[in-house]
């Protein structure tokens, strides 16, 4: 058991990383391409790499992973493409908000985790054009596995045509696999990128998942990768459509503002936001979904 779940372990940590390449290379593509009408003066942007480690709390080495972020571009004010795989122990706190969640017995007696996955936030030039997120993951203990996941679109100016574009690739994708996964997973985006105090949802909703483990690992991931190759799909044509759409000073305001939700919710209730923290993760590579400009009333 333990031999075969080194391999899945490999081979998903492989296709994390191959997902992130791809996004990558076809954000810089949208970078250098003409450049739009509002921002042709300026030079198109490129993502800084740099590695992540993560330690122990003993020090030792717990893995680690790419924190890939472009500032200032033409199209991508600020984007972050992360990929990570990170294992050790969990720490007392995670193992009982673990435990809580998931029901999970033994844990006390071996907190060992392992974790792989790519996370990616964007907050756009353009005030018409959408943010977006992205997750993507696998989470393993010797009690359990389960995959996780899914995409939100976030407008602060919503366009209809772009919200129903989005939800149908991801509708298309969902339905290779199950025609139950898109409704149920759209009902969970709604709840899940709820913010209680304001007493309104972050955006315009998406997918998502967590705990998917069926029983067949196989096709459990097969329609993980599915999520993730939803993304491009999805999200290229609004950017294309958008992107050289003019704005106004008000168009600003209302995206800056926007922001300053997105923040909020990612402070206080995101779980991959709190378990990076919580565990030792880097925080430059935790809080990269951290908007670069936001505003408050």
């Amino acid at each position: 058991m333990t031999e075969m779940f080194d391999d899945r372990k490999a081979q998903a940590s492989a296709w994390f990383r191959r997902l992130r390449d791809e996004i990558v290379a076809a954000f810089e593509a949208l970078e250098e391409a003409p450049p739009p009408a509002p921002v042709a003066e300026l030079p198109p942007g490129r993502f800084n790499v740099t590695e992540t480690r993560r330690q122990s709390e003993d020090g030792s080495d717990a893995g680690g992973g790419l924190m890939s972020v472009m500032r200032g571009g033409r199209i991508f004010e600020k984007v972050g493409v992360n990929v990570s795989t990170v294992y050790g122990t969990l720490n007392p706190r995670a193992q009982a908000a673990m435990a809580a969640r998931k029901g999970l017995e033994g844990m006390k007696d071996d907190p060992r985790f392992w974790a792989s996955g790519l996370s990616l936030v964007a907050h756009m030039r353009n005030p018409h054009t959408p943010a977006v997120h992205l997750n993507t993951r696998m989470f393993w203990t010797p009690q359990d596995w389960w995959f996780g996941g899914g995409t939100d679109l976030n407008p602060c100016l919503p366009h209809d045509e772009d919200t129903a574009d989005f939800h149908a690739v991801l509708k298309a994708h969902c339905d290779r696999h199950d025609l139950s996964h898109y409704p149920r997973f759209k009902a969970w985006a709604d709840e899940y990128f709820y913010v209680p105090h304001r007493g309104r949802v972050r955006g315009v909703g998406g997918i998502f998942f967590d705990d998917l483990n069926s029983g067949d690992w196989p096709a459990d991931f097969a329609f993980t990768q599915d999520v993730g190759r939803a993304f491009l799909p999805a999200f290229l044509p609004l950017v294309e459509r958008r992107a050289g759409t003019p704005w106004t000073e008000r168009d600003r305001e209302a995206q800056l503002a926007h922001r300053g939700l997105y923040a909020e919710y990612n402070l206080l209730y995101d779980r991959g936001t709190r378990f990076g923290l919580e565990t030792g993760h880097d925080p430059e590579a935790v809080l990269m979904s951290m908007p670069p400009l936001a505003s408050w009333p």
